[in-house]
């Protein structure tokens, strides 16, 4: 059996990630130094070894990601349309198409290059043609960044789906939305989908798991499906539909008589009609739920009939309520019962069982005469039986006489037990060791059941009288059962009249109405005011009079702020954007940023960056960083000098 896990499947780096790593991983794994007095067929084979080893890192990453990801054509077909609705098949076939054909191109880039390094003649050309075999393989990827993000996207999303087994026993809940798919699914499972009192809380697939018969069944909460053409649904009713056609499962279909749903039962009973032929060949349930608000016999007529109808097509209407748990029970065991015989029969059906039962023969003896024959057991059987009975009684009388333990582990009661009742074998039940307790009194050594305290055990708390008691108890309890039946029989059922209905609708549309207008006026966006905005809200006096607070002429920073409020507004917008360039053109001075002369901008500069080099010095390294904090550490360039020039001391 197949078993999808999509869970397994490695993260895709972003572009840039993927350049970094491969680049990083080539500096790290290959020789970094060379020197232009050395042989050119070493050189050669310098820079060939980086442009082989950085192509196959390509190759061996982009061929990770594409045998990770399934292919369509060979997983299951519920799979394949699964990824179709919530991917576009030809989105990602394209995507991992993309990839195929840049792993391609690489490859032969790697190829061309090295052939190209074969002839060059100079450590400088060498250098520069690897340059170039890196630099288009940087190339290539990069073009790749949608590919590995559209990527990365679909294998968080496949990560979430549930892991749905699609060969294995299996129901299928569907119908309109809130009529109590998902109620139904925490009642039979221990699943723990979120139930809500408005439409389309469900917007994938769950699943639970359910035992029938020590067989465990696989439960799938569909989202809800509305009543339109196939190619007006949208992606959430896609799933379900998805479910229903690929799935060899149970269906059960789920209709809210109470209509408190927000769907009329003429609507759910034409969404019936309208999905039947994806129940071809399935085993069919129709629950009937929320009797605990309308019951069946309170049903309109017209919308009676309607139900009466659909169970006249070999559907079985089966009434329950997942609010008292009542019936529920009973559809799912029916629904488990159906889908077992189906299985059954279809294996029945197979060529597999023809071919096993060809290759068995049942030998029946036919009667030679009419003398019976009844079963016996022969006398050599007990004989053997008694033989070894004897067997073990010496063993263990040689061993009482060799080991002195042994007399007092095998007390003389126990040989007196043994003696006296010829089935008791010592080697099954073992000596009695109830006479070694060291109990308060003697007479309580052989107890059935021990006296625990003050020399009364559990016995004498016995009531002799409770078998009595307890039917009195159960007589007057069926006496009070039936009288709140007969109250609540002579109380009148409560109808919803037409007034209720259409405030109920009324109030339903105001409320999806609040949503609408609630969701278009969160997107909208909303003028945030900054700093910079408030402060030029502040009047310009009382900025002037900080500045000369400060030392400094105001009079050019007042202009600046005029002439920037006035482009602002449109006024005298050709002469303030001139003087604003003609400001950016030179550097601020130091009295303009708050300090004394250019020695000190010269020293806060200096701070500044020497406070920023121990932090950048503790950066952490990561996978991509092909910073190198020391180049030449000390335990690999110091030591003795050995024999050679001395040029380059």
């Amino acid at each position: 059996m197949v078993v999808y896990n999509f869970k397994q499947i490695k993260v895709v780096p972003k572009a840039t990630e993927f350049i970094d790593i491969i680049l990083s991983m080539t500096q790290r794994k290959t020789p970094t130094v060379i020197h232009r007095h050395l042989p050119i067929a070493r050189v050669r084979q310098f820079y060939m070894r980086k442009v082989k080893y950085t192509q196959q890192n390509y190759h061996d990453r982009i061929s990770q990601i594409l045998a990770d990801f399934p292919l369509l054509d060979d997983i299951h077909p519920f799979y394949a349309d699964l990824m179709n609705v919530l991917y576009d098949r030809d989105h990602y076939k394209l995507a991992l198409g993309q990839l195929n054909t840049a792993r391609h191109l690489i490859d032969n880039l790697g190829k061309d290059y090295v052939r190209l390094l074969k002839f060059g003649d100079s450590l400088y050309r060498c250098k520069q043609l690897k340059r170039a075999a890196l630099g288009r393989m940087t190339t290539i990827m990069r073009k790749q960044a949608a590919s590995l993000a559209y990527l990365e996207q679909v294998r968080q999303h496949l990560a979430r789906l549930p892991s749905i087994d699609p060969n294995t026993r299996s129901l299928i809940l569907c119908g309109y939305p809130n009529v109590g798919k998902s109620s139904f699914m925490n009642k039979v499972t221990r699943a723990d989908v979120d139930v809500q009192p408005y439409a389309f809380t469900t917007k994938s697939l769950f699943v639970g798991h359910s035992d029938y018969k020590y067989l465990r069944y696989q439960i799938l909460d569909t989202p809800g499906i509305l009543d339109h053409p196939l190619e007006e649904r949208n992606t959430i009713e896609m799933l379900s539909i998805t479910a229903l056609a690929h799935l060899r499962a149970a269906i059960v279909y789920i209709i809210d008589i109470s209509e408190e749903c927000g769907y009329t039962i003429e609507q759910q009973v034409s969404l019936f009609e309208s999905i039947k032929p994806l129940f071809t060949g399935k085993p069919l349930v129709v629950g009937l739920n929320k009797i605990d608000r309308v019951t069946l016999d309170n049903l309109r007529p017209d919308a009676k009939i309607l139900i009466e109808k659909i169970g006249d097509d070999n559907v079985t209407l089966l009434p329950m309520s997942t609010l008292t748990e009542e019936g529920v029970a009973q559809v799912k065991e029916f629904a488990c019962e159906k889908l077992l015989n189906m299985r059954v029969d279809a294996k029945l059906g197979t060529m597999k069982r023809d071919d096993v039962l060809s290759r068995l023969h049942v030998a029946t003896p036919a009667p030679r005469d009419t003398k019976v024959r009844a079963p016996v057991i022969p006398q050599t059987v007990f004989e053997v039986k008694e033989k070894k009975k004897m067997q073990s009684e010496t063993d263990l009388d040689e061993s009482k006489l060799l080991h002195s333990d042994a007399v007092d582990l095998y007390n003389k009661d126990f040989w007196k037990q043994a003696d006296e009742d010829p089935d008791w074998d010592p080697q099954i039940f073992g000596p009695d060791w109830r006479n070694q307790y060291d109990l308060k009194d003697e007479t309580w050594k052989f107890d059935s059941i021990p006296e625990i305290m003050d020399g009364i055990n559990i016995a004498d708390w016995i009531d002799p009288d409770i078998v009595n008691k307890v039917r009195d108890l159960e007589k007057e309890e069926a006496l009070r059962i039936q009288r709140l039946e007969e109250i609540m029989a002579n109380e009148e059922q409560f109808e919803i009249s037409e007034e209720d209905r259409q405030a109920i609708r009324d109030l339903r549309e105001k409320r999806v109405l609040t949503r609408i207008e609630h969701r278009l006026h969160k997107d909208k966006n909303h003028p945030v005011i900054n700093r910079k905005a408030e402060t030029e809200r502040e009047e310009i006096g009382t900025f002037e009079r900080h500045l000369v607070d400060l030392g400094i002429d105001p009079s050019n920073a007042s202009r600046r702020i005029r002439e920037k409020s006035l482009s602002r507004t449109g006024r005298k917008r050709e002469r303030s954007v001139s003087a604003h360039k003609d400001h950016s053109a030179r550097s601020k001075t130091p009295h303009e940023e708050g300090l004394k002369d250019k020695r000190q901008k010269l020293s806060v500069e200096k701070m500044a960056k020497r406070a920023q080099r121990d932090r950048n010095k503790e950066s952490k390294k990561g996978e991509g960083d092909r910073v190198i904090l020391n180049r030449m550490p000390k335990h690999l360039y110091s030591g003795k000098r050995g024999i050679g020039k001395n040029e380059r001391r």
